[in-house]
């Protein structure tokens, strides 16, 4: 049996460059294992903020690696490094605004900054990619809002089947 993969990706110069510990990667990681029952592999990557890179990275992980899902953290701001997004919207045939849409508005109850935040998902091939900010904290709080949606949405482009632990996350699925 073949496991679904999932890719992890943290995008920051200081944790690429070992100046500090990567709490984001491994907070996501850990998110992951509470909420999903359907056993999976991590696809793992820690690199810069550089827009080449990230493509490369999100091509690599969706099309040679098959992940069905991969997360992003960190890059979603405003400063000039920040570029997720961008790099995000370069390798997808189609975006979904509405889990930035939605993330923004659950920020929102926690930070007035919330606004500044560029989050976004769009999909390559059947893989689902969702771009997190960079903090654990708002990691939860973000992945939290949108999860719910996540192994539906991977249902609907053709991706594996993915099972929640309905105590920890409850996903949403239409009844047929």
């Amino acid at each position: 049996m073949t496991l679904v993969k999932i890719g992890v990706l943290n995008i920051s110069d200081r944790a690429s460059a070992g100046i500090y510990e990567d709490t984001p990667g491994k907070a996501c990681v850990a998110l992951l294992r509470e909420w999903l029952v359907t056993p999976f592999d991590v696809e793992y990557r820690i690199i810069p903020d550089e827009q080449p890179q990230i493509e490369a990275a999100l091509r690599e992980l969706a099309d040679n690696a098959g992940c069905a899902l991969i997360v992003t953290t960190g890059g979603t701001g405003p400063a000039l490094r920040d570029v997720t997004p961008e790099a995000t919207e370069a390798v997808c045939e189609k975006m979904l605004p509405g889990f930035g849409e939605l993330m923004r508005a659950t920020s929102l109850k926690y930070v007035p900054t919330a606004i500044l935040s560029r989050q976004t998902a769009g999909i390559r091939g059947k893989t689902l990619i969702v771009n997190l900010p960079g903090r654990p904290k708002a990691i939860r709080e973000n992945l939290e809002a949108v999860f719910p949606a996540i192994p539906y949405c991977i249902d609907l482009i053709g991706g594996p089947r993915l099972e929640t632990n309905a105590t920890a996350m409850k996903a949403f699925r239409p009844a047929s």
